[in-house]
């Protein structure tokens, strides 16, 4: 398969320090002199931004270290970090601090980006039309405001309170406090809000990747989602209705949706791009495993897999068709999409089977490779797989989500419904009958962890609901060892500032359930 990659690695950034620097020519540094000067150096710094994204510790993931978003449903009930000193291990047991290097370095990578974004926006807004048109500039802003959007929402999500930057500083203005929540969601919703007005709707093959239209109303719709912002203008109905309408549909193969023949479904509203190779250097390991079994680090919990239905669309508590003998049996076929069961094939060069071993007795299979590369690239290396970060079916959930919480019982019906359909699961009346909201409710949340199980939205998800505890619970109740989860109120719900960012930065001040 070819893949066309407009996102590739660049060092941009711009120094402002004293005049015998300033002076001197950096071998590693664009400066504002020699920077600025094509609509070629507007897209490279824009690359650049999205080059931050494929960091390992937001969405490149690893093997033997930060997880990145990619492994976040190990943070609640989905899956168990096995290798704990990962970060998120020690965080779910509340051994976690704020020196933890893994914790720390979303923080780092983040805030790279959002430094990298601001040069762009700004130089961007005064470079001259006669070297950047205005529709040209006016896509480049779209694209800068969406990816700070999205840097922004992550950081409010994980961290609440944060510096909020939304200009190119000097060293002088580094040392900034930090603002609350409210303050940075409020710009997020401006900049989405620009970057959906501004975006297109499609680019032309060659520049696939980029953010578009869809993906800016997609993330608003997330962001206004998780502060409970449903009902009008800029509210997740309307948001959701937009997006909609630009062609996306949920693609009939689930199961190899998740690999890269399908990064270009009409199911992808937004992935970060990855392309292993020498000449690219943007490789991911998120989809990394070893030979000897699947995927170490990411180990799907057993309350996560009991939870997906069997075929007759009944829990297996109580279907008929449930076999204990063997799990997979008369199940959702989401289930056997996402997850290894004793018995199935995991690798195919050599053929390895699941025996079944390991803490949580399951394997991860979304996602995850099945063997070497065309060119012979061990499984275990940098491969070529694009994460997900919106997809068409999310759009659609959390839509649901909207109806039935604002009493739409029928609306958010239609919609699980069709999400079912696509794996051939019956619909909701056939098996639940007639619901109300409450009951809806429930089963749009179920939804979601079956369909989006191990895609990095479950803690997200669970914050949302206030049922954080409640995935601890889970956790704890779970057969798994050695695994210690132990739910510590706000602790357990926030990540702590990075404690070298406070050492040197004495207007920052730790999040209070760090104190």
């Amino acid at each position: 398969m070819k893949k066309i990659l407009i996102i590739f690695g660049v060092l941009f950034a711009v120094t402002s320090c004293g005049k015998e620097f300033i002076e001197r020519s950096s071998p590693t540094e664009i400066a504002e002199n020699n920077f600025w000067q094509s609509e070629q150096d507007a897209f490279l710094a824009l690359n650049g931004v999205y080059s931050a994204l494929q960091s390992k510790s937001l969405y490149g993931g690893n093997l033997n270290g930060w997880q990145g978003f990619a492994g976040f449903d190990g943070l609640g009930d989905n899956a168990f970090n096995q290798y704990k000193w990962e970060g998120l291990g020690v965080f779910m047991e509340g051994t976690a601090d704020p020196s933890s290097g893994p914790l720390n370095q979303i923080w780092n990578d983040s805030y790279t980006g959002i430094a990298r974004v601001n040069q762009v926006i700004k130089n961007v807004q005064t470079i001259s039309e006669d070297l950047v048109d205005a529709e040209t500039k006016k896509q480049l802003l779209g694209q800068g405001y969406f990816l700070r959007g999205l840097l922004y929402f992550n950081l409010a999500v994980y961290f609440e309170d944060a510096p909020l930057i939304t200009e190119p500083q000097t060293l002088d203005e580094a040392y900034v406090p930090k603002n609350t929540y409210d303050e940075i969601i409020a710009q997020v919703r401006e900049d989405l809000k620009f970057a959906s007005a501004n975006l297109p709707e499609a680019y032309p093959d060659n520049l696939y990747g980029y953010a578009t239209k869809g993906a800016a109303l997609g993330l608003f719709a997330r962001v206004q989602l998780y502060n409970k912002v449903y009902d009008g203008p800029d509210g997740v109905l309307d948001l959701t209705q937009q997006a909609m309408g630009l062609g996306y549909s949920l693609d009939p193969d689930y199961a190899g949706l998740f690999t890269p023949e399908k990064e270009q479904s009409p199911e992808i509203v937004f992935s970060v791009r990855f392309l292993r190779g020498a000449a690219t250097q943007n490789g991911e390991t998120f989809s990394g495993t070893y030979q000897g079994t699947p995927k170490v680090d990411q180990r799907p919990m057993p309350n996560l897999v009991n939870d997906y239905y069997c075929t007759d669309g009944l829990p297996v508590t109580t279907s008929p068709l449930f076999n204990p003998a063997d799990e997979r049996d008369n199940r959702d076929p989401r289930a056997i999409a996402t997850i290894y069961f004793k018995g199935d094939q995991y690798y195919d060069n050599p053929v390895k089977i699941f025996p079944g071993n390991g803490p949580t007795g399951y394997g991860m299979r979304k996602y995850i490779r099945r063997g070497p590369d065309a060119e012979g690239n061990a499984s275990f290396g940098e491969g070529s797989q694009d994460f997900y970060v919106i997809r068409y079916a999310d759009i659609l959930l959390m839509r649901a989500e909207a109806m039935a919480e604002t009493g739409d019982v029928a609306g958010a019906t239609a919609l699980v419904d069709q999400i079912r359909a696509r794996v051939n699961m019956p619909s909701v009346e056939s098996v639940e009958g007639a619901v109300g909201q409450q009951e809806m409710i429930q089963i749009v949340r179920h939804e979601r962890r079956v369909e989006l199980a191990l895609e990095g939205l479950r803690f997200m998800d669970l914050k949302r609901w206030g049922e954080i505890e409640e995935g601890f619970n889970r956790a704890i109740a779970d057969p798994v060892g050695p695994y210690n989860p132990s739910y510590q109120g706000k602790k357990s719900e926030v990540f702590p500032i990075p404690q070298n960012e406070i050492d040197v930065n004495p207007n920052l001040v730790q999040n209070p359930a760090w104190q």
